[in-house]
């Protein structure tokens, strides 16, 4: 039981800036489109409103500091970076698809943040692969009840 226990505790502080990171843009609530309101050939959206400058700075700053209460300035910088730059990305492919903001993509919402932080980190630490599935494992009912939450609270405007 005390593996188990210990292997939860050190994921969960490995990765508490990447979930800081991707959760505090919501609170920011930016005015300032990272893509300024641009849209592609395909006449969607690179990214979207809902990825503002507010909120990337707020996330990186906030993720970074989470981090760094641990003692791990670098790691937290990274991962809060990876999980924004992956969000990022997700809303990238979201929009590609015709998935339009704010509409759910299982699976593509609740890792694509944990995968972009787990890769910027990856060049100075590489977490054990029991860190990473215990990760991939509880991050989704995490996201998920967050959202919810977050939507209950007039945060969200869809419960996902």
């Amino acid at each position: 039981m005390t593996d188990i226990l210990d292997l939860a505790f050190s994921s969960f502080v490995l990765i508490i800036p990447a979930y800081i990171a991707n959760s505090v843009p919501v609170l920011a609530r930016g005015r300032h489109p990272i893509d300024l309101g641009r849209s592609m050939g395909d006449g969607r959206r690179v990214l979207g409103d809902g990825k503002t400058f507010e909120g990337l700075f707020a996330g990186l700053f906030f993720g970074t500091l989470a981090g760094a209460v641990f003692g791990y300035p670098l790691h937290s910088f990274l991962l809060a970076l990876g999980a924004l730059l992956g969000d990022m990305l997700g809303a990238f492919i979201k929009r590609r698809i015709g998935i339009e903001r704010g509409r759910p993509a299982p699976v593509l919402d609740q890792l694509d943040f944990v995968a972009g932080a787990l890769i910027f980190l990856y060049p100075i630490y590489q977490p054990n692969w029991e860190q990473v599935v215990f990760i991939v494992l509880v991050t989704p009912p995490i996201h998920i009840l967050t959202n919810y939450v977050a939507y209950k609270m007039g945060l969200k405007k869809y419960p996902w």
